[in-house]
This record gives structure tokens, C-alpha cells and sequence, in this order.
């Protein structure tokens, strides 16, 4: 997994908007204790689950790989 220029910056605007998205569409209310970790690791399973993302083999489900996908679906969709 090669890392993305401005990952870190990408992370970010996908929680952000990935939150908006969860709560908007009423799966759940997160709260300000919720750790990045929590909020990530939610997220990516909603957006799996919602068909939005493509799933990672579990045994290659971490923080990292999460990350990563979540900058990558982001990133496309302020392209698209």
C-alpha cells in the first residue's frame, strides 16, 4: 500500500464527511469522546456495507489499510 500524497489532509475530509454521511442517513450519532480510531473503523465498515467502498480481505483489515481507503474514497469523490 503506497501512501497517498496529502493522505493525512485526505483522512481528515473523510471522516468529516463520512460522519455527516452516517449520521444523515441515521446509522448512528457519534460522539466527541470517539476516538479517529473509532470514527475510521466505523466508517469503513458503513461505506463497505453501503457498497460505496470495496471490502479489504479481513485478514488485511488495520488502522492503516482503513485509513488508506477511506483517503482513496474521498479523493474520488471530490474528482467525481
Amino acid at each position: 500500500m503506497k501512501k497517498m500524497k496529502n493522505e493525512a489532509e485526505l483522512i481528515k475530509q473523510a471522516i468529516s464527511v463520512g460522519m455527516k454521511y452516517a449520521e444523515a442517513r441515521g446509522a448512528v450519532e457519534f460522539e466527541a469522546t470517539d476516538s479517529a480510531n473509532v470514527k475510521v473503523e466505523y466508517l469503513y465498515r458503513l461505506l463497505v456495507h453501503d457498497k460505496l467502498i470495496q471490502p479489504l480481505p479481513e485478514d488485511q483489515v488495520s488502522q492503516p489499510s482503513m485509513r488508506h481507503k477511506l483517503a482513496i474514497w474521498i479523493s474520488k469523490q471530490k474528482s467525481g
